[in-house]
């Protein structure tokens, strides 16, 4: 192999050239493995046997075949992503052990240090009005490229306007963006908005169909991610230490070569919504852009004042608008009408 994108999930090259092994060879037995592979029957064996333990591999001696990737690979990464946080727990005080290794040097730096000798290798926030301070305060002094995979399935309006704030000014002074979202957000009218506004201002955006990592990198210096996955409320840690940002942007690289370009998606979602209005609403619709009164509207679409009205309504619930002008706007943005 000339490259083993998989080391980022857990594998070494002996592990990924023998799962790429089977992928493209299923049912191979386990004996003749080495034979095939650039390894020596000893790693071969070694591989097998801890690929079975991660699930990669299932059959027998006989014949072996390998687990789907779109199942492997999102696990490996989740399984990453956990050691990276009890990593990251593990280090949020090292006071204990700078105590205890000055403990073994004589001498008067036997004593345990001050307060101000020595910096924490991460920064445990559990206010979540001080992480979202500290993510005002990155944000403001990115320089050169933000990473942010973000696996919520819709945000709130409020969200929205305090995103967009911090994104738009990043875009405008020439920040990089890539920003990895569930396909889920998609379906959500004012989030799908926000995702095109980004994506118009100069932000790379691509979805992924399962995604559960939480983390903002900035700069590729400076990573943020919750103190629980599972609950975000807990708070966030953050940290500068080299090893553990390059770990995390690692995994980002990994996610985002598997994600699909937030583009396409976007085109498909539009065209198959406006393939599935009725033909009373497309003539609501088009009658509603151009007519001034309802009554107006109501003749030329050939119905009822109040059934044009009852069509409005769903129509403003299906593009996330609040009033007709903005329908209007987002049925021309998306190719509606």
């Amino acid at each position: 192999m000339d490259t083993h994108s998989m080391s980022v999930l857990g594998l070494t090259s002996a592990e990924e050239d023998v799962y790429r092994h089977y992928l493209r060879n299923p049912g191979t037995p386990a004996r003749a493995v080495h034979v095939v592979i650039p390894s020596d029957r000893e790693s071969a064996v070694r591989a097998i046997g801890r690929l079975r333990e991660l699930w990669l591999l299932h059959g027998d001696d006989d014949g072996m075949w390998a687990t789907d990737p779109g199942v492997a690979v999102p696990r490996l990464a989740e399984e990453q992503l956990d050691s990276a946080h009890r990593t990251m727990r593990q280090l949020v005080n090292t006071r204990p052990i700078l105590w205890s290794l000055q403990r073994d040097r004589p001498g008067p730096g036997a004593e345990p240090p001050s307060s101000g000798e020595a910096e924490p290798a991460l920064r445990r926030m559990e206010d979540l009005r001080q992480v979202r301070a500290h993510i005002d305060q990155l944000a403001f002094s990115a320089r050169s490229e933000v990473l942010a995979s973000e696996p919520y399935d819709a945000l709130s309006p409020e969200n929205i306007a305090y995103a967009r704030h911090l994104d738009l000014r990043c875009l405008r002074r020439g920040v990089r963006i890539r920003s990895l979202v569930r396909a889920r957000a998609l379906e959500d009218p004012g989030t799908l908005d926000h995702l095109r506004e980004l994506r118009a201002g100069g932000a790379r955006i691509r979805v992924a169909d399962e995604l559960s990592e939480l983390m903002l990198v900035y700069d590729r210096r400076t990573a943020l991610v919750p103190i629980d996955a599972r609950d975000t409320s807990r708070g966030a840690l953050c940290t500068e230490e080299s090893s553990l940002v390059n770990s995390l942007v690692g995994l980002f690289e990994r996610l985002w070569a598997a994600a699909t370009d937030f583009d396409g998606l976007a085109a498909t979602e539009d065209g198959g919504q406006a393939a599935r209005l009725t033909d009373a609403q497309h003539r609501v619709l088009t009658t509603m852009c151009a007519a001034s009164k309802d009554e107006t509207g109501a003749r030329q679409a050939g119905m009822s004042l109040r059934t044009y009205r009852r069509h409005i309504s769903d129509l403003l619930r299906l593009l996330g608008a609040s009033n007709r002008a903005q329908a209007a706007l987002l049925a021309r943005e998306r190719g509606w009408v």
